[in-house]
């Protein structure tokens, strides 16, 4: 077992070889022919250090121990890429079939879902069979049936039309599979309907065995349809559109609601090429995605009554006209502001918020993008070397209270969560000399460990001999940036002059056009749109905003709860969230009387005049004793 280790002791890959020898060796090649991501590793590997072990077991159980006590970042980390599966209808063959498909979508086939597993779909799929007896073999199989002129299990069970064998034509397989794709598209009424007439019709003829098998299949259908969860009480056929973005990107996500019942789900990552506001991207999907939904036999597209989006665009009226013009029925466009709709269309946004998160995960993990990404950064900011650590600082402030920065790390083009650093700021009142003053604070640390000789030790710096962990602020970055322009990025630079730091550049991400500014430049850098460099840029750039918002919420939420209740004797942390709870806010706790307090669980009658005393300085309001049966003499429920 080996370990490579970077100038300042830090372990960056840890690898396993029968010869040692000719293992290492084997790293110093000629660099040109080894992986780009080796050829990194390489450059930042100061030393090697091993451990002889006795057998491969030992070595994997080492191996396994040491990536997760140091976590470097040269190791390969295995992910889950699993896509959820739909239900596919290949409606581009002469006899369609229906079948779980994951991965990329192609043309001529139709898709429902996706589902949580592949489960559902055979579990919804062996109910439907009943009713809709399509194929659902390979082809290898349909090929094999037909050859030796026998159906398979599926066709002598009656679940399969058996098209194979010619029991049916294409034409009469293809109106099942067709009559399945309305089913599944919400049109579920008239096939019930069609089925209690079919049963009916048969029983009045003395056909029991026929009304017996239309009773079954009535019962799958319905079956089937309480599998599926009524999300508008009102039986609409809608479809609810959210949308998540940043400057660069769009995550679209789509709920087809039909007959109240969720009966789909699609999403899409759009890149802005130009500045859209909700209501264009709401026009380029209506407009895009509408209008790739009728065949090229002209047939009416699959459109619903309402499209529920977050805000209308410039065109409203004319795009629901287009679009009534398509369906051949009125459809309208509405921002639903109110009840179930509305909650449907928060859970559809955040759907797209996640697909935009895994999104961007996706291109995080990306090798070959955040190598590239690095080498943008580094020739668009005139660096030496590809920034491999880049540390970036956000504020976070309401008009110069609960002031609080954060430090997000980011190595090799991945967030290093482990040495985000949260800072409460007392002595600055705007973003400037917030970002001064954190700065100052973080480089002096590591200063003055410098002088006080914490870091001399020449095999391992930055690494704590007694514990044998990182020093805090013990590694500096190849590269600062600041959430901010030109006054911001000036700032910073002017610190690290001051502390003596002059190895490290320094950067700032403007929001308001992406543009990269450089300390005392007049002019910032334009990275193309499309840049992996801005990418990264901009993704350590959110994160830190996060990182620093989140902690101005918990410091505002504590200094809001806790000013008027944390004095108040008897009363610890879980009996002031059981209050909060019970009654919501302080302003409704505040409202409620001695005896109404006391109710709650945990807080006694003393504790409860002393809790108003706290919030009311003591007075309370003395109501007239209620007669029985009055109005009055009933308590609030304050829960509702």
């Amino acid at each position: 077992m080996y370990r490579f280790r970077d100038a300042s002791g830090r372990v960056i890959y840890v690898g396993k070889a029968k010869s040692l020898r000719q293992r290492v060796n084997s790293y110093f090649a000629d660099p040109w022919g080894l992986h780009p991501r080796t050829q990194q590793m390489v450059a930042a590997a100061a030393g090697v250090d091993w451990v002889t072990v006795a057998t491969e077991v030992e070595a994997l159980q080492l191996e396994y121990a040491w990536i997760k006590e140091y976590d470097p970042r040269f190791n390969v980390r295995y992910r889950d890429d699993k896509s959820y599966p739909f239900l596919a209808v290949t409606l581009d063959e002469e006899y369609p079939r229906l079948m779980v498909m994951r991965g990329a979508k192609r043309k001529g086939v139709r898709y429902f879902g996706p589902y949580s597993h592949a489960w559902a779909i055979r579990e919804t799929l062996d109910l439907l069979l009943r009713v809709f007896p399509a194929r659902t073999c390979s082809a290898g199989v349909f090929k094999r049936h037909a050859q030796i002129g026998r159906p398979c299990l599926l066709g002598d069970i009656d679940k399969c039309s058996a098209p194979c064998v010619g029991r049916v034509d294409a034409a009469e397989h293809r109106r099942i599979v067709e009559d399945f794709c309305d089913f599944m598209a919400g049109r579920t009424d008239r096939m019930e309907r069609r089925l209690e007439q079919e049963m009916r019709s048969a029983s009045h003829a003395l056909e029991f065995e026929r009304a017996a098998r239309l009773r079954d299949d009535l019962s799958a259908l319905r079956r089937a349809m309480e599998k599926q969860t009524v999300v508008l009480a009102d039986g609409t056929d809608a479809d609810v559109v959210a949308f998540a973005e940043d400057q660069l990107e769009a995550a679209v996500q789509v709920f087809h609601v039909r007959a109240g019942r969720v009966r789909g789900q699609r999403g899409w990552v759009v890149e802005k090429t130009e500045e859209l506001s909700t209501g264009d991207l709401v026009h380029h999907f209506c407009s895009q995605v509408y209008g790739g939904e009728a065949d090229v036999e002209g047939r009416e597209a699959d459109l619903p009554r309402e499209v529920l989006v977050p805000e209308l665009p410039a065109d409203a009226d004319a795009l629901a006209d287009w679009l009534t013009q398509m369906r051949g029925g009125r459809v309208s466009l509405r921002v639903p502001q109110r009840g179930d709709k509305r909650a449907l269309l928060e859970t559809v946004a955040r759907n797209a918020g996640e697909a935009l998160t895994q999104h961007k995960l996706r291109r995080a993990g990306d090798l070959t993008a955040r190598s590239q990404a690095l080498e943008e950064v580094a020739d668009g900011l005139g660096l030496p070397a590809a920034p491999l650590r880049i540390e970036c600082y956000d504020v976070s402030q309401i008009q110069g209270t609960d002031v609080v920065a954060s430090m997000v790390v980011f190595e090799d083009g991945l967030a290093r969560k482990s040495e985000y650093r949260r800072f409460i700021v007392t002595g600055a009142t705007d973003d400037v000399s917030a970002i001064s003053e954190v700065l100052r604070r973080r480089f002096a640390r590591y200063r003055a460990a410098r002088e006080a000789g914490e870091l001399v030790d020449s095999d391992r710096p930055a690494i704590d001999p007694e514990t044998g962990r990182a020093r805090k602020f013990a590694y500096l970055p190849n590269l600062v940036v600041v959430d901010g322009g030109a006054p911001q990025v000036n700032a910073a630079g002017a610190v690290l002059r001051e502390l003596g730091v002059t190895d490290v550049a320094v950067c700032g991400l403007a929001k308001r056009l992406e543009e990269v500014w450089q300390a005392d430049e007049p002019f910032p850098v334009i990275l193309p749109r499309t840049s992996e460099g801005l990418y990264l840029l901009q993704r350590v750039r959110d994160e830190a905003h996060r990182f620093a918002i989140t902690f101005h919420r918990q410091r505002r939420s504590k200094r809001m709860t806790a000013s008027a209740l944390d004095g108040v004797a008897g009363l610890g942390e879980i009996r002031r969230k059981a209050l909060l709870r019970r009654f919501g806010s302080l302003k409704r706790l505040a409202a409620a009387n001695i005896d109404e307090i006391a109710e709650v669980p945990g807080i006694g009658r003393r504790t409860a005049e002393a809790v108003v005393a706290a919030l009311r300085g003591g007075t309370e309001t003395v109501l007239p004793e209620p007669t029985p049966g009055s109005p009055a003499h009933v308590s609030p429920n304050l829960d509702n």
